[in-house]
C-alpha cells in the first residue's frame, strides 16, 4: 500500500497514451494525416510536371530532375539537426515551424526566373520540411500505445500517399490549362489549409520530455544508433525503396508523354491516382507484420514491387498502370514497416533515430530521381526498370541478411 501511495500522480502512465477509440486518437491522427498530404504534395509539386519544366526552360529530363532531388536532397541533409531542435523545442512547434516555412517558400516556387533559382528554392523548401517526418514519428512513438504504432505511423504514411497522388493529379489538370507555374501555386494554397488544420488539431504532446542540445550528445546518439545493426538494415531499406519509388514517378511522365502513349498532361497527372492503393497498403501495415512477421512483410513489400517493375516494361498501357500499382503498394507497405520498426527499435533518441531514418530514405529519393532519369536518357524506361530492380535486390539481400542475423542470435541466447 505504502509503495503505490509513493508514486508520484503527476507522472503519466503508459495507459495514459492514446489509443484507437481514445480520447485525443483521431484528432492526432486525423492532423498527421493532413501534415503527411502536405509535406508529400509540397516536396514532389513539380514531379509531375517534369515534361513541362523541361519545354519551359529548354533542359532535358536529368537537369530538370533537379527540381526534385533538390527538394528530398534538403530535407535528407536537414532531417537529423531539425530532429535535435524537436528534441529541445517540442515535437509539434518544430512540426509546426516547418510547415509554415515550406508553405511559405511554396508560395514563392511559381515565381521562379530559371531553372536555377527554381531549384534553389525547392532546396529551401525540402529543408524547412525536414522538421515535419522525424519529429512526427518521435511524437507518435511517445503519445501512442506501442500496439497501436504501427497503425498510427502507416495513417501518417498514408497521408504521404495522398499528399503525393493529390498534388500530382491537380497539377497535372491546373498546367495542361494555365501551365506548370499556376499548378504548384494552388499546391501552395492547399498546403496553407493542411498547415492551419494540423496545427489546430494536433493535441498537445503530454509525455515528451525535453533533451539537450549540446552536439556532444547528439553526436554520441547518432553514433549509437548507427552501431546498431538492425537500425542500419532498416535505414538501407528505407533508402532501396525510395529509390525504386523516386526513379519510376521521376520519369513515368516522360515515358507516358512519348510514343506510344502520348498522354496529355491532364491524364498523366489523374495516372498518380494509383497512390491510394499505396493508403491502403500502408494504412494496413500493422496487420500485414502481425500476420507474416517484419521479415515476411518486408519479402512480400519487395516482391510486390519487383513484379511491378517487369510488368510496366509492356507497350499496353493497361499492363503499365497494373505494373504502377504493384510498384506503389509494395513501396508503401515496405516504407510504413520500416519506418514503424525504427520507432519500436530504438528506446532512446527517438527523434534522431527517425532522422537517420527519414535521412537514407530521402537520400534514396534524390539517388533515385536522379539516376533514374539519368538511366531513361540512357536506355529508356527499361533502363529506369533496371536501376529499380537492383533496389528491390538490395531490399531482399538485406532482409536475408537480417533473417539469419537474427537466428544466429537465438541460437546464441538458447
Amino acid at each position: 500500500m505504502g509503495a503505490a501511495s509513493s508514486v508520484p500522480s503527476s507522472l503519466p502512465s503508459a495507459d495514459s497514451r492514446m489509443a484507437p477509440g481514445g480520447p485525443g486518437y483521431r484528432r492526432m491522427s486525423f492532423a498527421l494525416f493532413l501534415a503527411g498530404v502536405a509535406t508529400f504534395a509540397l516536396l514532389y509539386s513539380t514531379q509531375a510536371l517534369l515534361p513541362l519544366i523541361s519545354g519551359d526552360f529548354g533542359v532535358a529530363a536529368s537537369e530538370a530532375s533537379w527540381t526534385v532531388a533538390a527538394a528530398t536532397g534538403g530535407l535528407a541533409l536537414f532531417v537529423l539537426p531539425m530532429s535535435a531542435l524537436s528534441e529541445r523545442y517540442g515535437r509539434r512547434t518544430v512540426m509546426t515551424a516547418s510547415l509554415a516555412v515550406a508553405v511559405a517558400v511554396g508560395l514563392l516556387v511559381p515565381l521562379a526566373p530559371s531553372l536555377g533559382s527554381l531549384v534553389v528554392l525547392r532546396a529551401v523548401q525540402g529543408a524547412a520540411l525536414a522538421g515535419l517526418p522525424a519529429s512526427a514519428t518521435a511524437y507518435l512513438a511517445e503519445e501512442v500505445r506501442p500496439r497501436a504504432l504501427v497503425t498510427a505511423i502507416g495513417l501518417f504514411v498514408a497521408g504521404n500517399s495522398v499528399g503525393g497522388m493529390s498534388g500530382r493529379v491537380i497539377t497535372g489538370w491546373v498546367a495542361q490549362e494555365w501551365g506548370w507555374r499556376a499548378a504548384v501555386a494552388v499546391i501552395g494554397v492547399l498546403a496553407v489549409g493542411c498547415a492551419i488544420a494540423f496545427r489546430l488539431l494536433l493535441p498537445a504532446p503530454r509525455h515528451f520530455t525535453p533533451g539537450s542540445l549540446r552536439p556532444g550528445a547528439l553526436v554520441r546518439t547518432v553514433r549509437g544508433h548507427l552501431a546498431d545493426p538492425l537500425l542500419c538494415r532498416l535505414y538501407a531499406i528505407g533508402a532501396l525503396f525510395m529509390t525504386v519509388f523516386g526513379g519510376v514517378y521521376t520519369v513515368i511522365g516522360y515515358r507516358l508523354t512519348e510514343a506510344p502513349f502520348s498522354l496529355p498532361q491532364g491524364v498523366v497527372g489523374s495516372i498518380f491516382l494509383v497512390y491510394l492503393v499505396g493508403t491502403v497498403s500502408a494504412s494496413t501495415a500493422g496487420r500485414l507484420v502481425g500476420r507474416l512477421g517484419r521479415r515476411g512483410a518486408l519479402y512480400l513489400a519487395g516482391g510486390t514491387t519487383a513484379a511491378g517493375l517487369l510488368l510496366s516494361l509492356a507497350d499496353s498501357l493497361a499492363l503499365v498502370l497494373l505494373g504502377l500499382v504493384l510498384i506503389t503498394a509494395g513501396f508503401f507497405a515496405g516504407h510504413a514497416v520500416a519506418s514503424s520498426a525504427v520507432s519500436k527499435t530504438a528506446t532512446t533518441g527517438r527523434a534522431q533515430a527517425s532522422a537517420l531514418y527519414q535521412s537514407a530514405y530521402y537520400i534514396g529519393s534524390s539517388a533515385g530521381s536522379t539516376v533514374g532519369a539519368i538511366a531513361f536518357h540512357a536506355g529508356g524506361w527499361a533502363g529506369t526498370v533496371g536501376v529499380g530492380v537492383l533496389a528491390v535486390l538490395g531490399v531482399v539481400t538485406i532482409t536475408v541478411f537480417g533473417s539469419r542475423a537474427a537466428r544466429r542470435e537465438a541460437l546464441v541466447a538458447a
